[in-house]
């Protein structure tokens, strides 16, 4: 295991082992598993079995994360993305375009094609590239509070406010109770540097819950361990050539690769950024084996029956919990596969318990805002964008997307286009015509 995944010449120079790389894994998996029971909801809504959405997406998931473990070494994990799901179901099926949920699934195979080749060319890798080390760090920072956000609306803690934008929610409720004990039973583990801090957080947090009502025991070992249900009904569902030469599969296809790639791209540099694993010119080494990761992860999804899966922001708890390599990417895929066989057992695992362990990874987060130049406005100003932008539009790409563009903008009306390079120009001025046209 050390000399396959290097776990002494890890890129932050950690001395890392086996022990704390498995922890970080189960700690980023069970950060994760939500998307076991929440990614079947969503696509049954749109007609597909759920029961066949279950299987495929912890199969997808086990892949993906797979060749993140064996191919690029790095500790992410990958699943059906959240937000792109919703796209699949409640626009692309339900919504004003009323298309099957086979046609979406064909539009996910053609993004993942489209991937590989992107891959092969390194555009994507140049467009990780390109963004500068201050957006890097800013976009760290804003998936600290993004993810923060997630878990404490998770739990209920907060919500729509009454005549505000946001509120406190009932703090008194089980959800509410869970979370804030678990965050500060969390605080306390890491303060007292005990190893799994996170992952026993979440056990504890679980164990509270159940006495609350907010975690739900299996009344049997019948009903704990089973076979995973059959994808027969939503694997390889494509439609014919008609459809996918047309003017609404393009609309489709581009925004899942928009979305995809900018979510994926946001990841990478936020968790990296946080762990040190950036070269000195702001480069993540094999990133484009890491890209290549999502493409095959997204490709086997589409045959398989879910929808896109991408890097989960989520695995920011397992670098925060030590994980360096791939050998936390390859406990996490394991976890999936054993989630196939007691889907119960982790599904029980609410989201409640998990809500603690993305604030205080959100708190690790914040920690490259020092490494942000506030004092040149043509730097801070698009990295402050960036940072606010993520928690108040829910979503890592446009948070990029403001970024970008501020950065653009601000360098060429002050006279620093020398700055600007070709590919953020590029971007920039597609996010423009996206804003204006779509």
């Amino acid at each position: 295991m050390e000399n396959f995944f290097k776990l002494k010449e890890s890129n932050t120079g950690a001395n890392t082992d086996v022990k704390t790389e498995v922890l970080a894994g189960v700690t980023s998996f069970m950060t994760m598993a939500y998307i076991l029971a929440v990614n079947p909801i969503i696509l049954s809504d749109a007609g597909m079995d759920a029961g066949g959405v279950f299987t495929a997406t912890a199969l997808s998931a086990a892949i993906a994360t797979l060749v993140m473990a064996l191919y690029a070494n790095y500790p992410f994990g990958l699943a059906s993305g959240m937000g792109l799901n919703a796209f699949f179901a409640y626009t692309v099926v339900l919504g004003d375009m009323q298309k099957s949920w086979q046609f979406a699934l064909t539009a996910i195979l053609i993004e993942g094609i489209i991937f590989i080749i992107l891959s092969l060319f390194k555009v994507r890798e140049a467009i990780f590239d390109s963004i500068p080390a201050n957006l890097k760090n800013a976009v760290s920072v804003g998936i600290g509070l993004f993810i923060a956000f997630l878990g404490l609306d998770n739990a209920g803690i907060i919500q729509s406010g009454d005549g505000t934008l946001l509120g406190l929610g009932n703090l008194t409720a089980g959800t509410s109770l869970v979370a804030l004990f678990g965050i500060l039973i969390t605080g306390f583990l890491f303060a007292k540097n005990v190893k799994g801090a996170l992952l026993i957080g979440i056990l504890v947090s679980t164990l509270i819950g159940i006495p609350l009502g907010v975690t739900e025991l299996p009344s049997g070992i019948n009903n704990i361990m089973s076979l995973p249900p059959s994808v027969s009904k939503v694997a390889f569902q494509f439609v014919g050539f008609d459809e996918i030469f047309s003017w609404d599969m393009l609309i489709v296809v581009f925004t899942f690769l928009f979305v995809d790639i900018f979510d994926t791209v946001g990841t990478l540099a936020g968790v990296a950024a946080k762990a040190d694993m950036l070269d000195e010119d702001g480069k993540l080494p094999r990133v484009e084996k890491a890209l290549t990761a999502d493409a095959i992860g997204t490709i086997a999804g589409a045959c398989l029956g879910t929808s896109t899966v991408t890097t989960f922001v989520e695995s920011a708890s397992g670098v925060a919990a030590g994980g360096r390599t791939g050998l936390t990417a390859l406990s996490t895929a394991g976890m999936f596969v054993l989630s196939l066989f007691f889907a119960p057992l982790f599904i029980l695992i609410p989201s409640a318990a998990t809500a603690p362990a993305l604030v205080i990874v959100g708190l690790f987060m914040m920690g490259s805002v020092g490494d942000i130049d506030f004092d040149d406005y043509t730097e801070s100003i698009p990295a402050f964008l960036t940072i606010i932008m993520m928690p108040f539009s829910g979503s890592i790409a446009e948070g990029i997307v403001f970024g970008m563009i501020s950065y653009v903008v601000l360098k060429g009306i002050t006279g620093r286009y020398k700055e600007i390079s070709w590919t953020m120009a590029i971007i920039s001025m597609l996010f423009v015509l996206r804003i204006a046209f779509m």
